[in-house]
């Protein structure tokens, strides 16, 4: 099958076009005929050699972990699907690919885009997760670092329907994106817990920091301590300042019922997706210059038909 591979951990050049193995599904797996991939800041950190003392990648690898397409063959145990069934969620690795095996999934309603499906899996378990740490609650008020990319855009939707008040920083061009999302936007850089602190006098209930360039000792400062900040970003920021990192665990509403709650959200309009661009599969290298570049308003997409 077609698919983007690389065999050495670098820089986003390091991906190019392979002939790779069709997979085989497992037990509760499906096999699907890709549509669309979401393209995510983990792919490139595993890409880059990052993640390499926590996943260790073999080479040649796959990037990818979420996508969206037709089921082609299903593994043992699975109940309440058939071949050819619309589906979307998550993937055991390898989603930029004409084939992926589908690990976590619900089906795809039929009033979503493929682009709108993938855009959902994991941008929408990583805010709802960070909410549960966080305990946000009607009321409070919570600053989200990084609003308008793919994950901001759904915390922001989801903690305002939870009745907190959300400030998110984003560029000037950005601002009135956030504002249609329900959120008070303001620049992220210096001056920043001044401006907060202007917009929300009685101070912030909990910090969310999404994009990971050093808003962790501002947060700190606005926060008072350490308590209810959270980022999914700054590993090195969280570890010398105390602050919690979140990247999964028993937080996590990852199931395929989680999927089809956001999805059947989405169909009824209470939550929003945004594609900040797609790329056809064989542009993966440009998609993973834009993911790294930030700045984007909500997810970037690779189409693979």
């Amino acid at each position: 099958m077609k698919a983007i591979a690389f065999d050495e951990f670098g820089g986003p050049e390091v991906l190019h076009e392979a002939d790779m193995p069709v997979p085989e599904p497992g037990p509760q797996q499906a096999r699907i005929r890709v549509h669309v991939s979401g393209v995510n800041p983990m792919d490139f950190k595993v890409r880059s050699g990052q993640m390499r003392p926590n996943l260790p990648a073999s080479l040649p690898a796959i990037p990818g972990i979420e996508a969206a397409g037709v089921i082609d063959a299903l593994g043992s145990d699975v109940v309440g699907f058939a071949v050819g069934d619309e589906v979307f969620g998550w993937t055991k690795g390898g989603s930029y690919a004409e084939y992926a095996i589908a690990t976590t999934f619900a089906a795809k309603p039929a009033a979503l885009s493929w682009e709108q499906a993938v855009a959902l899996p994991v941008a929408g378990e990583t805010a709802e997760r960070v909410l549960r740490q966080l305990g946000l609650g009607a009321g409070e008020t919570l600053l989200i670092h990084g609003a308008s990319g793919a994950v901001g855009t759904v915390a922001v939707q989801l903690a305002v329907a939870r009745g907190a008040t959300v400030i998110g920083t984003a560029s000037e061009a950005n601002a009135e994106y956030l504002e249609s999302l329900g959120a008070i936007p303001t620049g992220y850089g210096p001056g920043l817990v001044e401006r907060v602190r202007e917009l929300a006098p009685k101070g912030v209930d909990a910090v969310f920091d999404v994009a990971g360039k050093g808003a962790l000792p501002d947060s700190i400062t606005l926060r008072g301590g350490t308590s209810r900040i959270v980022t999914i970003a700054d590993y090195a920021g969280a570890e010398q300042y105390g602050v919690t990192f979140s990247g999964g665990g028993p937080d996590s509403p990852r199931s395929p019922e989680f999927l089809a709650s956001l999805a059947e959200l989405a169909v009824q309009g209470g939550l929003v997706t945004a594609v900040s661009a797609t790329f056809p599969l064989a542009r993966a290298v440009d998609a993973h210059r834009a993911s790294e570049a930030g700045h984007g308003q909500g997810k970037l997409v690779l189409t693979v038909d």
